[in-house]
């Protein structure tokens, strides 16, 4: 008998036993955890990591880009301003000598003088559009071509060829290759 006592005892030992190992609170799975994350460290994967790099670079290009737009915008105002103070200029000197002949007319009757001070504002007039590139577009007995000339009116000649133009209504102007004004002429035309 006292072998089936001690058999009982030491299942009932062995049972409470197991039943204390098994009880796991709340704080001991924390700090389970806790003792886990603080043997290995966490796990990060290269391709965030390759990722996040790649924002950081494209916002970096970004803002770069956002910048550069900005000064070529300024330096684009501020050349344009260069180049209207320069042209303004030019124009200032003949405005400045068309003042003056008016007030030489007022003086002098002389239409003569006159005259000659005109031609030498004309020439000088010239002379600006010339430094400015500005080149007149050749029309008279030239053949009508509509990427320098703009037809306002047709007649009826011939002695010309048809298509050519056999007046001049308004100069046109180019500089350099670019159009600043058409040509407003008169061309022939064949009945």
């Amino acid at each position: 008998m006292q072998n089936k006592e001690h058999d009982d005892v030491k299942k009932e030992i062995s049972t409470e036993e197991l039943v204390a190992e098994e009880a796991v609170t709340p704080d001991d799975t924390a700090k389970s955890q806790e003792e886990t994350s603080a043997e290995a460290p966490p796990q990060v994967d290269e391709r965030d990591v390759k990722i996040e790099d790649l924002q950081n670079k494209l916002l970096r290009l970004q803002a770069d880009f956002d910048n550069s737009r900005r000064r070529n915008n300024e330096e684009q105002t501020q050349l344009a301003g260069f180049v209207t103070v320069s042209v303004v200029n030019k124009f200032l000197k003949v405005l400045d000598n068309f003042e003056r002949a008016e007030a030489s007319i007022e003086k002098s009757p002389d239409s003569e003088t006159i005259r000659i001070g005109l031609e030498k504002i004309h020439k000088q007039f010239e002379q600006a559009l010339k430094e400015l590139n500005v080149v007149e577009i050749p029309s008279q007995g030239e053949k009508f071509n509509p990427e320098f000339h703009e037809a306002i009116m047709r007649t009826e000649n011939s002695e010309l060829p048809e298509d050519t133009i056999d007046m001049v209504l308004e100069k046109g102007y180019k500089i350099n290759e670019r159009i600043v004004r058409h040509s407003k002429v008169r061309v022939v035309t064949k009945a």
